[in-house]
């Protein structure tokens, strides 16, 4: 299965609205803090883009506007088009000043994330990994930091994708990967394998990769091929290309 990622930062949102659909102008106006509304606008800035790539649509500002994001009950993102649902998955994450979001087929279960490399504690990591998850930060050979964020990462993924969210216990999923994935520092873009078991019987492939301080992680199934980034050349120019796998 063929799934496509689009990340954008706060300096790539304009200054003005007129991009957002009345009822998310008006659930803008609702919020108080500057933060959380930065947040959100680059959150559906976003979102939109990836959305009109994969509808093979110019990201004209009517386009946009015709876009929205509304909240399932589960509280995950389900995408509307001139007010009817969009067939199509999707999947939304932001983290300082980026954002990430991800598209494939209305039938998959898709979950991403996008994460800071940050320092975790001792106690967040007895609290949310699992005992298998807390022996391979203790004996990873590359950064620990890297890797607790990474796991952490892809739990985030991986809960989306099953609608669940932090609702569950975030213990009851484990991240595990290919010898491969984690032997070595990996700034290089490469995207790589890993998977999460649920329940101790369902198991999910996903992808990660790093970029300077930044992981994000990808998971969806039907277990996908390597990710593709949709690429936009210009916030006026052409819609990017995306396929409908």
């Amino acid at each position: 299965m063929d799934v496509y990622w689009l990340e954008q930062t706060q300096s790539e949102v304009p200054s003005g609205d007129d991009w957002l659909s009345e009822s998310e102008a008006v659930r803008l106006d609702s919020m108080r803090f500057e933060k959380r509304r930065a947040d959100w606008r680059l959150g559906r800035w976003t979102a939109k883009h990836a959305l009109a790539a994969w509808l093979k649509l110019e990201p004209e500002t009517d386009v946009l506007r015709s876009i929205e994001l509304r909240a399932q009950t589960s509280g995950a993102p389900e995408p509307y088009f001139g007010g009817r649902h969009a067939e199509v998955s999707i999947s939304l994450s932001h983290s300082s000043g980026v954002a990430m979001c991800a598209v494939a087929g209305k039938t998959a279960q898709l979950g991403c994330d996008l994460e800071r490399i940050e320092q975790r504690s001792a106690a967040f990591v007895s609290d949310y990994f699992t005992l298998e998850e807390q022996r391979l930060i203790a004996g990873a050979s590359t950064s620990k930091r890297l890797v607790a964020n990474l796991i952490w990462s892809a739990k985030e993924s991986a809960l989306k994708a099953l609608k669940e969210g932090l609702r569950r216990d975030t213990r009851s999923v484990e991240v595990t990967f290919d010898n491969v994935s984690v032997g070595a520092p990996d700034r290089d873009r490469s995207w790589r394998v890993f998977y999460v078991t649920c329940g101790g019987e369902r198991r999910l492939q996903g992808w990660w990769q790093c970029e300077a301080e930044l992981v994000r992680t990808l998971v969806a199934e039907p277990a996908p091929r390597e990710p593709v980034r949709i690429a936009i050349p210009a916030r006026t120019g052409n819609a990017a290309t995306a396929g409908t796998a």
